[in-house]
C-alpha cells in the first residue's frame, strides 16, 4: 500500500485501530519467518575457554587426574574385625618358621664368636627372644580373657548375674599369672633383680645433682 492509501486507511478506522492492523501483520511476517539455527553449537571436545579477566595460573590442571587412595588393611573395615584368637590359630604355622629361625641364627653365633658379624647376631637373637617373649605374654593375657569369659557364661547359666572386672582388676590377676609362671620357671629371682635395676636407674634420675 502506498503512503497516501495508509493515510486514508487511518482517517477511515481511526488511529488506535490502525496501530493494532500494523502491529498484527508486523508479527505474521516475523512468525511466517522459519526459525534460523544457531551456527556455534557447542562441542564436548572443544578446547577450555578460559576467561580473559582472570590470571591463568602458572601450573593448570588440564585433564583431571583420579587420585590413587592407599588403603591399609590393618586399619580398614573391608578386611573384617581383628580377633586374636582366630589370627594365632590361622598364622600357628609361623611360630614354626621363627623356631627354625632362631636356631639357624644360634649356629651361626656360634660360628662367629667374635667382631662385628657377633654383635648382630646377638642383638638378632635377643630381639627374637623379646618377640618370643611377648608372644607367651599375649597369649597367657588371651587365655586368661578367655577363662574369665567362661566363667561370666556359667553364671549367667546358673542365674546370676555376671561379674565384669575392671581393668584395674584384670591387669591384676595378669601380674599374678605372671608371677606364677616366673616361679614355675624358677626364673623369678632374676626378674626382680632386673626390676630392681630398673627402678633404681629410674630413681637415681630424678635425683638432684651434686655440684662441688
Amino acid at each position: 500500500m502506498s503512503f497516501e492509501e495508509l493515510l486514508e486507511l487511518q482517517s477511515q478506522v481511526g488511529t488506535k485501530t490502525y496501530k493494532q492492523l500494523v502491529a498484527g501483520s508486523s508479527t505474521k511476517k516475523q512468525g511466517s519467518r522459519p526459525p534460523v539455527q544457531n551456527a556455534c553449537v557447542a562441542d564436548k571436545h572443544r578446547p577450555l575457554e578460559m576467561s580473559a579477566k582472570v590470571r591463568v595460573p602458572f601450573l593448570r590442571q588440564v585433564v583431571p587426574i583420579s587420585k590413587k587412595v592407599a588403603r591399609d588393611p590393618r586399619f580398614d573395615d573391608l578386611s573384617g574385625e581383628y580377633n586374636p584368637e582366630v589370627f594365632d590359630k590361622t598364622y600357628q604355622f609361623l611360630n614354626d618358621i621363627r623356631a627354625k629361625e632362631k636356631e639357624l641364627v644360634k649356629k651361626q653365633l656360634k660360628k662367629h664368636r667374635s667382631g662385628e658379624k657377633h654383635e648382630k647376631l646377638q642383638q638378632l637373637l635377643q630381639r627374637m627372644e623379646q618377640q618370643e617373649m611377648a608372644q607367651q605374654e599375649r597369649k597367657r593375657q588371651q587365655e586368661l580373657r578367655l577363662a574369665l569369659k567362661q566363667e561370666r557364661r556359667a553364671q549367667a547359666q546358673q542365674g546370676h548375674r555376671p561379674y565384669f572386672l575392671k581393668k584395674s582388676e584384670q591387669r591384676q590377676l595378669v601380674l599374678a599369672e605372671k608371677f606364677k609362671e616366673l616361679k614355675r620357671s624358677k626364673k623369678l629371682d632374676s626378674f626382680l633383680s632386673r626390676k630392681r635395676r630398673r627402678n633404681a636407674g629410674k630413681d637415681r634420675r630424678h635425683l638432684p645433682l651434686n655440684k662441688d
